[in-house]
């Protein structure tokens, strides 16, 4: 039997890197001086998402500029954050809720399956669950099918994991 080589396709946030993010741009926010005296937060809610709170829409974009940096120096991709409208709260503030990518969504699956196909080399790509699966004979074509993707922009972060020799 011929030899099948395979690898996956995911979009996964590090969990463990967004606390730490959202622990030090607490202690940021803390030592700022425009954040004095303010009603300011950033909140995990489980594991999908995080609640922005603040006094006003100005102080909750540097709140989120704040974040947004914390997480670019843990490695935390921002394509797989997806921003809520900004809404009023309790007590005169503003909050926002930001919620984290966990899986590729369906949509998503089918316009990458779609791209694979459309590429011509000779892999085959299945969707499953909340991964796209590529398998294919040689171990050329399949860097070739992850160079094309990477050169494409779908809207989400990929990795490319689960790379493996049958």
């Amino acid at each position: 039997m011929a030899q099948q080589n395979s690898f996956d396709i995911v979009s996964n946030i590090d969990h463990a890197e967004v606390i730490n993010a959202i622990n030090q741009a607490m202690k940021e926010v803390q030592t700022r001086f425009d954040f004095k005296g303010s009603k300011s937060a950033i909140d995990p809610e489980g594991t999908e998402a995080i609640m922005l709170t603040s006094d006003d829409e100005y102080k909750l974009r540097s709140l989120d500029d704040i974040l947004q940096s914390k997480l670019v120096k843990r490695g935390v991709p921002l394509k797989g954050l997806s921003y809520q409208k900004v809404e009023q709260a309790l007590g005169g503030t503003v909050r926002q809720k930001i919620t984290l990518q966990q899986g590729i969504p369906q949509d998503k699956a089918k316009e990458i399956v779609k791209f694979i196909k459309d590429t011509k080399l000779k892999v085959q790509a299945s969707i499953q669950a909340d991964l796209v699966r590529v398998s294919g004979k040689d171990r050329d074509t399949l860097q070739e099918v992850i160079a094309a993707l990477k050169q494409k922009d779908f809207g989400i972060d990929m990795q490319y994991t689960n790379y493996r020799s049958n």
